[in-house]
């Protein structure tokens, strides 16, 4: 790692993300030191808005015109290379900011040569199939010098964690006919949704390439009425007090027990906006306690489940609607 993105790092708070101290200083530690890393929570809680906010503290770099992103007094790819035995000028390009920011967003469906890359059909006919030329280099490739941002990386197959594997561990590539080593570059943050039942699961020899981060929902109430001012769109008046019970709601059913998926800060921000809406299309200039009521349905019922033991006793709908009726008869500014 060079001394101006040390430098960076340590004078980075990254600030697009409100709070989260301890998260801040895990990833400062493990990019420090070249580590990859798993961010680790449930989705609306700002892993994304973290990865990116490494890509901003990047400093910019020269590469090589060419799709592997080479190192510009390195240039070593196949098309780099082909230029040279044609004595062919080599060109350069300059990266920076969301050009380093390289995201791969993870399903079942996703496999190795969407990552790594595959043969181009029209390359093989002009090169030859088995021509390193034909080969068309994948997301890695262009991630390379910049960060390799996989979002639920847990939703991968086992297949495609293998092919990692090899990348991670040793930096070179096997795919097909092809074996070749390049020098490749990058930070791999990945992203998980532990509480996700629908996913793949890990190995533990995958899991041994990186370190886990863990992102909580925001520390305080107040801590999190500032991300939803910041993040949310302004339409209409909405009045502090009933903002902090808006959103000390969507927190109390956090801790619910009858709750078994959380509501994330999207919750929170879609009240704050909704109630706005429904607020201007009754043409009131400032949110009311029934534009919260008249919404909260909507924005709610599909970012919660509930605990088996409850769903077969009512709908998540009349839950919410009993749960906001019982908090906003509470006494107490905020609940």
């Amino acid at each position: 790692m060079n001394e101006e993105l040390k430098k960076s790092i340590m004078k980075t708070d990254f600030e697009d993300i409100i709070g989260q101290e301890n998260v801040k200083d895990q990833l400062k530690s493990a990019l420090l030191m070249d580590r990859h890393i798993i961010l680790v929570g449930q989705p609306g809680i700002g892993k994304t808005t973290l990865a990116k906010n490494v890509a901003k503290i990047m400093p910019e770099k020269i590469v090589c015109g060419c799709s592997f992103n080479c190192y510009a007094d390195n240039p070593s790819c196949p098309e780099c290379l082909d230029k040279k035995k044609r004595k062919e000028k080599i060109t350069h390009k300059k990266l920076g900011g969301k050009e380093l920011f390289v995201r791969v967003q993870g399903s079942p469906d996703l496999t190795a040569e969407d990552l790594i890359g595959d043969i181009d059909p029209v390359k093989a006919m002009k090169y030859g199939p088995l021509s390193i030329e034909a080969f068309t280099p994948g997301k890695i490739f262009k991630a390379n010098q910049g960060i390799l941002f996989f979002d639920e990386v847990n939703r991968c197959s086992e297949k495609l964690q293998n092919a990692l594997l090899q990348v991670l561990e040793e930096k070179k590539v096997t795919i097909g006919s092809y074996s070749f080593e390049f020098d490749l570059d990058f930070i791999f943050i990945g992203t998980m949704n532990p509480d996700d039942k629908s996913t793949e699961p890990l190995s533990d020899v995958f899991l041994d390439r990186f370190d886990l981060v863990y992102v909580e929902h925001p520390e305080s109430l107040d801590l999190e009425v500032e991300i939803v001012k910041k993040a949310g769109k302004k339409l209409v008046e909405f009045p502090e007090k009933l903002l902090l019970t808006t959103v000390n709601f969507v927190r109390s059913l956090r801790e619910d027990a009858d709750v078994d998926k959380k509501p994330s800060v999207r919750a929170s921000i879609g009240l704050y906006e909704r109630a706005q809406g429904n607020a201007y299309l009754n043409g009131r200039e400032k949110v009311t306690a029934q534009d919260v009521q008249e919404v909260i349905v909507s924005v709610l019922s599909h970012r919660i489940t509930l605990k088996a033991s409850i769903k077969f006793l009512k709908s998540t709908d009349d839950f919410i609607r009993e749960e906001y009726k019982e908090y906003s008869a509470r006494p107490g500014d905020y609940r």
